[in-house]
């Protein structure tokens, strides 16, 4: 076949073919929230686990909410030790396993970076509906703290009281090399129904390995991801990039570990130095040099627990943990190693 007519029928093919979306049916229902179900407009399902123990008496009035947001591949029971803990803290915990992962249907489909805010937005009005005298604060590990921060700049944004971000996945097609972008939009395009072994599998995530081994045993954790997956999570990571330099919320700490493997080090570095020159009442960088990715599943979770306990409640005062930094000096470390 002549190279013209090679380059067409390969043109051709890549027109019949794009990254899927899942389906989302319209609005039927009134959506609710209760402590094992986030039923949506549109009539799905969504598992929820909760965490509610206070120092053994689980009948205490909490000193607050927090709705927490799991990674990608993984699904609402990834939080369970911080659950846990910050349960122990006094707070109540949320967390609901996003569309297209853990329990939910159509699982391992894209939902849409559009999708996954929505359902962020409904679950914390249906959440401040339900405990409408006490704090609300959102946690996002990883890919929850993009879906975070990306919703935190809209101009419906959630209205919490302040936002958690643990290692939130910022790796946008903005900090990506020009071969990165093109074999991305080529693959997405071409053979978006392939599947592949995310290199966050073989990387070190985290410092336990009992973690590492549970994620592995673990059924609803997805261990092979579509390419099209992959590449909504790229724009989803891009959008949380973007958000980095106005990021609104009345407050905002953000964590990361120096042993970063799974996110690229120059894009967190890039980010951190996008961040708002505000006083750290409102913005609160750490940076754990004994810390991974999986910061919460770490064995030094509890110091993370204590530090996140201690910055809801005094924010003016730096964390136990000695943790903070400034986000300019913590991109450099970051970038350094």
């Amino acid at each position: 076949m002549p190279p013209v007519k090679i380059l067409l029928f390969a043109l051709f093919a890549l027109a019949g073919c794009a990254p899927k979306i899942q389906n989302v049916g319209p609005a039927i229902d009134q959506p609710s929230f209760s402590d094992t179900v986030f039923h949506t407009a549109d009539g799905v399902d969504l598992p929820v686990r909760t965490w509610v123990q206070w120092h053994g008496d689980a009948s205490r009035t909490p000193a607050g909410i927090i709705l927490a947001l799991h990674g990608f591949n993984d699904h609402s029971g990834g939080l369970a030790l911080p659950g846990s803990g910050l349960s122990r803290r006094g707070f109540r915990m949320y967390a609901y396993d996003q569309r297209g992962f853990g329990a939910t249907a159509q699982r391992g489909i894209w939902p849409g970076s559009e999708q996954l805010i929505t359902d962020l937005k409904t679950a914390v009005h249906l959440l401040k509906q339900r405990f409408p005298d006490l704090p609300l604060y959102l946690l996002g590990e990883s890919m929850g703290g993009a879906v975070v921060m990306a919703a935190s700049v809209e101009n419906d944004a959630p209205e919490v009281d302040g936002m958690i971000l643990v290692a939130p996945a910022v790796w946008g097609l903005q900090t990506q090399s020009n071969f990165n972008r093109n074999v991305l939009e080529m693959a997405a395009h071409a053979v978006p129904w392939m599947t592949v072994v995310p290199t966050g599998l073989r990387l070190r995530a985290s410092s336990s390995n009992r973690a590492l081994i549970d994620m592995a045993r673990d059924p609803l954790v997805i261990k092979e991801t579509r390419i099209d997956a992959a590449y909504g999570l790229v724009d989803l990571m891009t959008r949380a990039f973007d958000a980095a330099g106005a990021l609104k919320s009345p407050r905002c700490l953000i964590l990361y570990g120096k042993n970063e493997a799974i996110m690229s080090r120059s894009a967190v570095s890039m980010m951190l130095h996008r961040l708002p020159e505000v006083s750290p009442n409102q913005l609160r960088v750490g940076l754990y040099s004994k810390g991974y990715h999986l910061l919460l599943r770490d064995w030094i979770a509890p110091t993370v627990y204590d530090d996140i306990a201690a910055w809801i409640m005094h924010p003016e005062q730096p964390l136990p943990s000695g943790a903070d930094i400034r986000s300019d000096a913590g991109a450099e470390k970051i970038d350094a190693e």
